[in-house]
């Protein structure tokens, strides 16, 4: 972590505070701005700018406390030092930052006191190292720390497989670009991690390569909280299903004959509005008929794209899969093969050759 030495050297110190400033100041636009400037179109869940702010503001303390702890307080103990900044850090932004991760994920709320009774150990750990003074309790921070992370990494992978299905189930095209997304920041965190741990970075240059990252997370967390579109989904009411429009007629005029599902990242609610009811009417209609809104999107793009190769193929004009998957209201190929290969029952290629 943060060395005394690291005062000595110019460049370093500026970077080092540099790093704090940025995260204070991007903490207080995502908790004080009502609107994104990047995307402003969209609205971010409002509880994940708090999470983030929160996780920046602690990442800056983290800054303060390493500095004064070594160059004001405990100058000559450096394992006291050690015990005590690092068993902060583990108490304030390793939480947060498990939480924050959990925030961008919309499926659900998933409860976070288990996050707090994990680390509550550390401290227990932290203060029999002090007390006897003892450098095994560095270690033990350091060792348990790691078992908690790898436990969470293990929780957190499965919660992204449960939001995948939930994108597919709800939202149309939205499933890769939120997943990935989501593992890119654990993957920063882990090369902050490593800088201060891999034995092949030694001396200033830890350091330094810790701080570059510092930025990049940062960065990260502010596209990614002003790119993240609030996503909302139906809630099953018994009560509301006793009277439904007939929503087939509106899906058909509104939707179908407009080609409405054209559109890139058409989401329920979206497609609720547009044809005159809400999300659960919707939801409801889907779930009576035995499909999820996301199948009926995808049936009705490949149709598409179908019609447009067929017409493509007879007028001998160039045919390229991708570019009608595109205007067929697909973003990504990807989603478009699986799709179309469920819907179908084979691959595109397949499809191809035998039309």
């Amino acid at each position: 972590m943060y060395e005394y030495e690291g005062l000595n050297n110019v460049l370093y110190t500026m970077l080092y505070g540099a790093a704090a400033m940025a995260a204070i100041i991007v903490g207080l636009y995502l908790l004080l701005r009502r609107h994104n400037a990047i995307m402003p179109q969209i609205t971010s869940p409002k509880l994940l700018r708090q999470w983030a702010a929160a996780f920046l503001f602690a990442t800056a303390a983290s800054h303060i406390w390493w500095t004064v702890l070594g160059a004001v307080w405990l100058v000559d103990d450096r394992l006291l030092r050690n015990i005590i900044n690092l068993t902060l850090d583990r108490l304030t932004f390793m939480p947060l930052m498990m939480v924050m991760l959990l925030r961008m994920l919309q499926d659900r709320k998933r409860k976070i006191w288990p996050i707090i009774v994990a680390l509550a150990p550390l401290v227990g750990i932290a203060v029999w190292g002090i007390v006897n003074h003892d450098d095994r309790a560095e270690i033990a921070i350091e060792y348990y720390m790691r078992f908690v992370c790898i436990c969470y990494i293990i929780y957190y992978v499965r919660a992204l497989w449960q939001y995948n299905r939930w994108l597919h189930d709800n939202f149309a095209d939205l499933q890769h670009k939120e997943v990935w997304q989501s593992l890119v920041f654990i993957i920063c965190i882990l090369l902050v991690y490593g800088a201060y741990t891999v034995w092949f970075f030694v001396g200033m240059t830890s350091e330094f390569l810790a701080q570059v990252n510092t930025f990049i997370i940062i960065g990260f967390i502010l596209w990614r909280v002003e790119t993240l579109q609030t996503l909302e989904t139906y809630e099953e009411d018994p009560k509301t299903t006793a009277y439904l429009p007939d929503i087939s007629i509106l899906l058909k005029e509104r939707c179908e004959d407009t080609q409405l599902y054209l559109q890139h990242d058409l989401t329920l609610q979206q497609l609720s509005l547009a044809i005159g009811t809400n999300r659960t009417y919707l939801g409801t209609y889907f779930t009576q008929q035995g499909i999820t809104y996301n199948a009926y999107i995808n049936r009705l793009r490949i149709e598409h794209f179908i019609r447009l190769y067929k017409e493509a193929k007879d007028s001998t004009q160039p045919i390229t899969a991708k570019k009608l998957a595109e205007q067929s209201g697909f973003r990504s190929y990807i989603t478009f093969s699986s799709a179309f290969k469920n819907f179908i029952g084979m691959t595109v290629t397949e499809w191809m050759k035998n039309v």
